[in-house]
C-alpha cells in the first residue's frame, strides 16, 4: 500500500516516448520522478540532468524507494527488450506500466509474473486516456445507457489498431461479444490499395472497420494517412470522434414530421427539434504542439493515475487484467485476419493549413457568422460573433466587429480599465509582458499600455473582425505600434513567451470547456513569473439561466441608429452550458424598420469566481469595479505552488 500523503516515486525506462512519461511524473501532483532507465546516450543523460533526476544503465543499479515503473522500450513484438526489462523490474518489487504493444503471449506471461512477484502490471494503450477520446468514451456511454447502438464504423492506422479496441471496448462498456468475417479480396485491376476493411460485431454491435494496411517500420507515426476515426450511432443520432486529438461530434438524427398528404412538416407544434444543430461540435482541437506538450503527458498522467489505484487496492494483477487480455485477444484476431501490412517507404509528407485548403473562408461572412466558438474571448463582449473552434481553423470575419466599441468601449471605460489600471500601477512588469488572451478591439490592451508606459503587451485575439480594429488601433498610435503585438492565437493552446509578468481574460473562460480550461491553467502556471498576476472577468451567469431578448442599448452615429438586443438560454443538447444571442439592428434617422440585422449566438460555460480558483489552483480577491459590472478578480500564484516543470520535448510515439 502506497501514502498517499507521499510521493510516488517513477522511474521511466527509455528517452523516445518515455520523454512524455517523464513530464508526466514531473508535472503531476502526487508523483515524483526517480530517474531515467536506458543504454546511457548522451541524449538521455542530458534529459535525466535537465529534469534534475538520477541517471541509470542497469537494474542492479537501482535504489530500493522506487514505488513503479514505466517502461517506454519496445516489446519484443517490436524487436525489444522492454517486456524483458518489465519482469527484471518487477523482481525487484517495482510495480510496472508498459507502453504497448505488446504481443498476447508476453501480456500473459506479464500478469503471471506480476502475480508471482505480488506487485501490480499494467498495459498502457495510451490513446484511451487522451482528453478527447476520454470525452468521446464517457459521451458514448451515456449515449448507450439510453439508446441501443445500432452500428459503430471505425478507422485507424495498422499500428494503432490495439488502442482503436480499447477505446471501442471502453466506449461500449464491454466487448462481448465478438465476431469478425475475413476482409474480402482486392480485385487486381484496381492496383495498390491504402486500406482494407472487414466486417463483424464487438460488444454485440455491427462493426465496419477500416485499416490503413500500410506501414514505414522505421516511422510509423509520420506515415499514417490518419489517426483515429470513430462513429457511433443510434436512433437518436451518431456521436463521432473526428481524431484522436479531438473534436467530438454529435449529429442528431434527421427526423421530419409528414401530414396527411405526406409533405414535410416544418411548423408548428411538434416542430421543435428542428431547432437542434445539424451537427455540434463539443471540445476544440489544438495544435500538434500541445499534443505533444499537454496531451499526451496529461495521458500518461491518467495511466499512472489507474497503476497507483491498482497498487493501493492491491490483488490479483492476473485477474484483473482479464479485459487487458481481452483486448489483446480481439487485436491479434484482426491483425491475424488483415495479414501483414504493406510495408512503405514514402517521402517526407507536405502538410497543408487551412488556408490552403479554404483560401476564401475568412470572406464567407454569412456561411461562418454563427460558427460555435470555444476559444474565443471577451464573453462580455455579447455583440460578438462565434469564431471556427480551435486555434488550427482559419478565424472568420465577425459581422459584430463594426458594433463592438459602440458598448464596449463605456463598459471599459468605467468597469474593466479603471479596476486593471489601478492593480497594475505598482506591478512589477520586468519578469515578463503583459498577455492580453482575447484582447478583441484592443480597448483594454490601450488601457494597460496608457496606465504603464513601460509595459510590453502581447495582445492575442483570435476573431478576424476584431483582429482587424485591434490591430488598427495599435497601427494608428506609435506608443502602440512600438509597445504592442498582435497575436491571433487563441485559448488555451496559444503561443505564450516563456514568462509573463500579467495575463489578462477578460470574459474568455466561459468559451472553454473545462479541458481546455484546465490545459491553459497548467500553461499559465509553468509561465506566469513569480510575484505574477492572473486578471479574470467572468459573465454575471453562475447556471445556466434563461433571459428573454432585451434591448440593452442604443447608440447613434451620423444618420444611423443602432440597437442592440441581448438573450441567453440553457443549451438543449449540453448539460451545464448555455447559448448566448445577440442582435444588431441598424436603423436610418427615425425609421421604424431595421435596414440591416446582424445575429450572433456562441457557447458560454457560467460560473462564479469560486470555480475559477478551484480549477486554476491559484488565490484570489476581487477588484472594486462600478455596481452591476461583471466580477472582476486577480488571480496570484500560491506561496507552495510547485516548481515550473521542464518543457516538455516533441516527439513522435514510437
Amino acid at each position: 500500500m502506497t501514502n498517499p500523503s507521499t510521493p510516488f516515486r517513477v522511474l521511466v525506462c527509455g528517452t523516445n516516448f518515455g520523454r512524455f512519461y517523464a513530464e508526466a511524473a514531473h508535472r503531476r501532483p502526487g508523483y515524483a520522478p526517480a530517474g531515467i532507465l536506458s543504454r546511457g546516450s548522451a541524449a538521455s543523460r542530458a534529459y535525466a540532468e535537465r529534469l534534475g533526476v538520477p541517471h541509470y544503465t542497469h537494474t542492479d543499479d537501482l535504489p530500493a524507494d522506487i514505488d513503479a515503473a514505466c517502461v517506454a522500450v519496445g516489446s519484443a513484438i517490436s524487436g525489444g527488450g522492454g517486456t524483458e526489462l518489465a519482469r527484471a523490474l518487477m523482481d525487484r518489487g517495482i510495480h510496472v506500466l508498459q507502453e504497448h504493444p505488446v504481443h498476447l503471449t508476453e501480456l500473459t506471461d506479464n500478469l503471471t509474473h506480476a502475480r508471482r512477484r505480488g506487485v501490480q502490471y499494467r498495459l498502457n494503450t495510451h490513446y484511451p486516456h487522451v482528453s478527447p477520446v476520454r470525452g468521446f468514451i464517457d459521451a458514448a456511454r451515456r449515449l448507450v445507457a439510453q439508446q441501443r447502438p445500432l452500428f459503430v464504423d471505425a478507422a485507424t492506422p495498422i499500428h494503432l489498431m490495439h488502442p482503436l479496441v480499447d477505446i471501442l471496448g471502453r466506449a461500449m462498456g464491454t466487448l462481448r461479444p465478438w465476431r469478425f468475417a475475413d476482409p474480402a479480396p482486392l480485385p487486381a485491376a484496381v492496383g495498390p490499395q491504402p486500406f482494407r476493411s472487414l466486417h463483424g460485431m464487438l460488444a454485440g454491435v455491427p462493426l465496419t472497420l477500416r485499416v490503413h494496411h500500410q506501414l514505414d517500420p522505421s516511422d510509423r507515426d509520420n506515415h499514417a494517412l490518419h489517426w483515429h476515426r470513430i462513429s457511433l450511432g443510434t436512433e437518436g443520432g451518431v456521436l463521432t470522434l473526428a481524431d484522436t486529438h479531438g473534436p467530438v461530434l454529435w449529429s442528431p438524427r434527421l427526423h421530419v414530421g409528414r401530414d396527411a398528404d405526406r409533405r414535410f412538416v416544418l411548423d408548428g407544434p411538434g416542430t421543435g427539434r428542428l431547432g437542434l444543430g445539424t451537427t455540434a461540435v463539443v471540445g476544440t482541437t489544438g495544435t500538434f504542439r500541445t499534443v505533444f506538450t499537454d496531451l499526451w503527458p496529461e495521458a500518461v498522467g491518467s495511466a499512472l493515475d489507474g497503476l497507483r489505484e491498482a497498487v493501493e487496492q492491491g490483488g490479483d494483477a492476473l485477474r484483473t487484467g482479464q479485459y487487458d487480455l481481452a483486448v489483446c485477444r480481439i487485436w491479434t484476431d484482426l491483425a491475424a485476419r488483415l495479414g501483414p501490412p504493406e510495408i512503405v517507404r514514402p517521402a517526407t509528407p507536405r502538410p497543408l493549413a487551412l488556408s490552403d485548403v479554404f483560401p476564401a473562408a475568412e470572406r464567407a461572412r454569412a456561411d461562418t457568422a454563427r460558427t460555435d466558438d470555444t476559444d474565443r474571448s471577451d464573453a462580455h463582449r455579447a455583440d460578438d460573433t462565434d469564431r471556427a473552434s480551435g486555434p488550427a481553423s482559419a478565424s472568420p470575419y465577425t459581422p459584430s466587429a463594426e458594433f463592438f466599441d459602440l458598448v464596449a468601449a463605456e463598459h471599459t471605460a468605467t468597469a474593466s480599465a479603471p479596476a486593471v489600471a489601478a492593480l497594475l500601477a505598482d506591478a512589477d512588469l520586468s519578469t515578463g509582458p503583459v498577455v492580453d488572451i482575447g484582447a478583441g478591439t484592443g480597448l483594454v490592451t490601450e488601457a494597460v499600455a496608457r496606465a504603464r508606459p513601460d509595459a510590453e503587451i502581447l495582445a492575442c485575439e483570435p476573431a478576424v473582425g476584431m483582429r482587424a480594429v485591434l490591430t488598427s488601433r495599435v497601427f494608428s498610435d506609435p506608443d502602440l505600434r512600438s509597445r504592442v503585438t498582435v497575436s491571433a492565437d487563441a485559448a488555451p493552446d496559444l503561443d505564450l513567451p516563456d514568462q509573463v509578468s500579467v495575463v489578462l481574460l477578460c470574459g474568455v473562460l466561459g468559451h472553454l470547456d473545462a479541458d481546455g480550461r484546465a490545459r491553459l491553467w497548467r500553461r499559465l502556471n509553468r509561465r506566469l513569473a513569480p510575484g505574477g498576476l492572473v486578471v479574470v472577468e467572468l459573465m454575471q451567469f453562475e447556471e445556466p439561466s434563461a433571459l428573454p431578448e432585451t434591448r440593452l442599448a442604443t447608440a447613434t452615429a451620423g444618420r444611423n441608429r443602432y440597437e442592440w438586443s441581448f438573450g441567453a438560454a440553457p443549451d438543449e443538447t449540453e448539460d451545464g452550458v448555455m447559448r448566448l444571442h445577440s442582435t444588431w439592428r441598424v436603423y436610418r434617422e427615425d425609421a421604424t424598420e431595421a435596414e440591416r440585422e446582424v445575429h450572433d449566438s456562441y457557447r458560454w460555460e457560467p460560473f462564479g469566481l469560486k470555480g475559477v480558483v478551484a480549477e486554476s489552483g491559484m488565490t484570489t480577491r476581487p477588484l472594486p469595479t462600478r455596481p452591476g459590472a461583471p466580477p472582476l478578480a486577480v488571480l496570484t500564484r500560491a506561496p507552495d505552488a510547485p516548481d515550473t516543470p521542464a518543457p516538455a520535448t516533441t516527439s513522435t510515439h514510437d
